[in-house]
């Protein structure tokens, strides 16, 4: 008997079941008696903090995947972010995940074990610190207490290479490696004077924290280009508006967000996955806006990682 994976309102994606055996034999088992229950499809989704927009993201596309692939068992894993969630899917301790672009190398492997499902919006990095409190710019930093996000988080890569370029590496700031959570907490205790944390707009905990605390967004805008010069193209510009957090509008650096998948799963399982991802956009920004802004014309620009075969095929079919 073969195993179907279907998207409601689109032609079937059938994978046999005897295909995932050959490519897939660790996550796809079959009974010897068509009869017999057969174990599920795991997926993984390596995500981040609870309050953030990865976690947000990924519950939402495990609800959906549970929903509409037969035989899938998705579920959400909380992690660091992005650089620990490229070791997760690596070394296949998840099936997905989220990172930032800047945390992949310049150049892929020739034989990757991770692969782009698609690019799904852009994080912002925020500085955030108090309203009334001595830091309005980023050289304000030098000799104060600086959360640069927790070890293992895209966020403390890039805050990490901007306090380089902006020569406040070493001593010249008091660093902390906190997660979000608590990062929040520490700055609104005065533990620490500001803290970075990059992600889609709008970032649950920032707001939260905006909702309670009189805070300031730093501008950063200046500092896109020498990160750009030093490091790569992926860092651009973006605008944090008044209208997410209540503060004062900045502009501050961006980059890329992929959906990342290990590179053995079947090429029909990623299929799928892909079409759910694209087609169920609406429901995914429900979830958290930032999902929203996908579309299949920007999902497949992924440089410097390849798209898996099997999402290279839905796009490629599809008629955005």
């Amino acid at each position: 008997m073969s195993r179907h994976w279907s998207v409601p309102g689109r032609r079937r994606v059938a994978a046999p079941v005897a295909l995932l055996m050959l490519l897939f034999p660790t996550l796809v088992g079959v009974a010897a008696c068509r009869d017999e229950p057969r174990e599920p499809v795991r997926i993984r989704i390596a995500t981040g903090s609870p309050t953030a927009v990865y976690h947000a993201f990924g519950k939402s596309l495990a609800t959906i995947l549970n929903r509409e692939l037969p035989g899938v068992q998705a579920r959400v894993v909380v992690t660091a972010a992005s650089a620990q969630n490229v070791r997760l899917v690596g070394s296949g301790q998840a099936e997905l995940g989220f990172t930032q672009a800047d945390v992949l190398p310049p150049r892929s492997p020739e034989h990757p074990t991770v692969l782009a499902v698609a690019r799904v919006y852009d994080d912002l990095l925020h500085l955030v610190t108090t309203a009334g409190g001595p830091v309005r710019t980023l050289t304000d930093l030098r000799g104060r207490r600086v959360s640069v996000g927790a070890d293992g988080s895209g966020t403390e890569i890039t805050a990490t290479r901007l306090l380089q370029v902006a020569h406040l590496d070493g001593d010249q700031v008091h660093q902390e490696h906190l997660g979000l959570d608590d990062s929040v907490a520490a700055l609104r205790d005065g533990r620490i004077d500001a803290f970075f944390f990059s992600g889609g707009l709008p970032v649950r905990g920032v707001a939260e924290l905006a909702g309670s605390t009189a805070v300031r967004m730093v501008d950063l805008a200046e500092w896109a280009e020498p990160l750009r010069r030093r490091y790569g193209q992926v860092y651009v510009t973006r605008e944090i508006p008044r209208s997410v957090y209540g503060t004062d509008p900045v502009s501050t650096v961006a980059n890329p967000n992929y959906l990342i998948v290990r590179a053995d799963l079947p090429e029909p399982l990623v299929r799928a996955v892909t079409q759910l991802l694209m087609e169920r956009r609406a429901e995914l920004a429900a979830a958290h806006p930032a999902a929203g802004r996908m579309s299949p014309r920007s999902a497949i620009v992924t440089t410097p990682l390849p798209l898996h075969p099997g999402a290279a095929d839905w796009y490629r079919s599809s008629k955005p």
